[in-house]
């Protein structure tokens, strides 16, 4: 039941197969019917040219023997009266001797149906058959007197044959002694053309099932091949997949224990050292206050403070840099330039952002996509590039919105060299690819050569001047915490 279940809810890689394999059948059946039509057809006209060339053979054949019968008596019918009984008794003598093969003799019949001469059918002398027909209803003997009337004539019936007793298709030639108002004739059967015939068909037949037997072994042998293929790149690209998929697999692990390592440096390194020297201060105005020493307990407690307050920044740093409360509050227009300006301030490299104002806004998904991008463009700049300037530029456009960002720096090495430990060109392409956009990176080394970090949007990510977010807050304007002003978000 489960086969069952499998084969009528095919899988992807199921699917994709039919859909090579089923043009490929379509394609093999149109062909192979062509092929047995025109072969049935083109055997067809052979074996018509093979009938008519038998069937033309034996007429002649019928014609001769016709010719030397009346060659061997002409000499008594063209002397004889119309009423000369002993020639006439003569030349029906001369032609039931006139036997050949096992079943070829002369009949001779008078205008009224009566049988003169049937030497192999002694049944059928002096009887009148004026009427008889064979079996199918054709005339046999009216037709005979008919083209006898006529000078002469080709008639064709079915006749018992005298060598086996049986029913057969025979074809008669009829010529007229008008004098005498005799038919005489004769006939062959013609079952030996008709069995070539037939035989002809069946080698015809024989071929085309072979040619549709060759045609299907061919079929399933491509068929098996194309499976195979498919199979062998379906595992070949699912292990592929899976080991990309666990190399960055490996990489996310290693990029959060990475993180977690540097947010916990700075909490180490920064608040924790900040907090202590607190403690300290705290703790010597403390006990000079206890001992009523108040004007030494002042500038400790003042640097307590002062530390305090640094604490309250540093706090407020790796909480932005986790996630930035300007993306959320004014969009990403005033969250990157927030991230430019930090980054001059923290590396010295000079800085240039530029914007327009969107038509149209990004929803939340490409907001953040676009500053993850510029994250971790700005941290390769810092790191790798030695640039000593950076301008970044985000704008939306008429088919969605492009950010670039660009440095001065000496640029990536080759391609075959950008794989290192760290993730952040392919971050920056998966999430560009999650949202059915594309990334350009332009690079060459040399001196001063820099780099050039594109993201694209497409326009389904771009919500219309109508439109909002829902009841996404975020979405919507904002007041600021300083002036309680309400402040545009349609920048990004």
């Amino acid at each position: 039941m489960a086969i069952f279940r499998t084969l009528f809810r095919p899988n992807y890689a199921q699917k994709l197969s039919i859909l090579a394999t089923l043009p490929l059948v379509v394609a093999v059946a149109a062909i192979a019917l062509l092929v047995a039509h025109q072969s049935r057809a083109s055997a067809e006209r052979e074996i018509q040219a093979l009938k008519h060339q038998l069937l033309e053979a034996k007429k002649a054949e019928l014609r001769n023997y016709v010719t030397q019968a009346r060659n061997g008596f002409s000499f008594i019918y063209g002397r004889a009266a119309p009423d000369d009984q002993v020639a006439k008794e003569q030349v029906a003598q001369i032609l039931s001797s006139m036997i050949y093969g096992t079943d070829g003799f002369f009949f001779v019949y008078d205008y009224d149906g009566t049988n003169l001469v049937s030497p192999r059918q002694t049944e059928f002398i002096t009887r009148n058959w004026s009427g008889l027909t064979d079996s199918q209803g054709t005339p046999v003997v009216d037709e005979f007197i008919r083209l006898a009337r006529q000078g002469a004539g080709w008639h064709t019936f079915m006749w018992q044959k005298p060598s086996t007793g049986q029913e057969a298709q025979m074809v008669a030639y009829v010529v007229g002694l008008q004098d005498w108002q005799w038919a005489v004739g004769t006939g062959v059967f013609i079952d030996d053309v008709l069995a070539s015939v037939a035989a002809a068909r069946a080698e015809v037949e024989a071929r085309v099932q072979r040619t549709f037997l060759y045609i299907g072994v061919i079929t399933l042998a491509a068929l098996i091949v194309v499976f195979a293929s498919g199979m062998g790149l379906n595992i070949r690209e699912r292990r592929l997949a899976d080991a990309k998929l666990k190399e960055l697999t490996q990489r996310v692990f290693a990029a959060q224990e990475e993180e977690r390592g540097r947010v916990a440096r700075e909490l180490h390194d920064g608040i924790s050292q900040i907090l202590v020297g607190v403690r300290y201060a705290l703790d010597n105005a403390s006990r000079r206050l206890k001992r009523g020493d108040l004007d030494r307990a002042l500038p400790p407690l003042d640097r307590g403070i002062e530390n305090l307050a640094s604490a309250i920044t540093e706090v407020r740093r790796i909480s932005r840099d986790l996630r930035p409360g300007v993306l959320d509050d004014l969009g990403l227009g005033p969250a990157l330039k927030a991230l430019t300006d930090d980054f001059a301030a923290r590396t010295g490299i000079k800085s240039n952002f530029s914007t327009v104002v969107f038509r149209n806004r990004l929803d939340p998904e490409a907001k953040i996509a676009l500053y993850r991008i510029a994250q971790e463009a700005l941290m390769n700049i810092e790191r790798h590039s030695g640039a000593t300037e950076m301008t970044m530029d985000l704008r939306g456009h008429a088919k969605g919105a492009t950010m670039r960002i660009s440095d001065n720096g000496h640029g990536l090495p080759p391609d075959q060299d950008r794989m290192g430990p760290g993730i952040g060109l392919r971050n920056m392409e998966e999430r560009i690819a999650q949202l059915d956009g594309t990334l350009r990176i332009l690079s060459s080394r040399g001196t001063q050569s820099g780099t050039v970090i594109e993201a694209i949007l497409p326009l389904s990510h771009l919500l219309g001047p109508g439109e909002t977010l829902g009841d996404d807050p975020r979405a919507k304007q904002s007041p600021d915490a300083a002036t309680g002003r309400k402040v545009d978000s349609t920048v990004a």
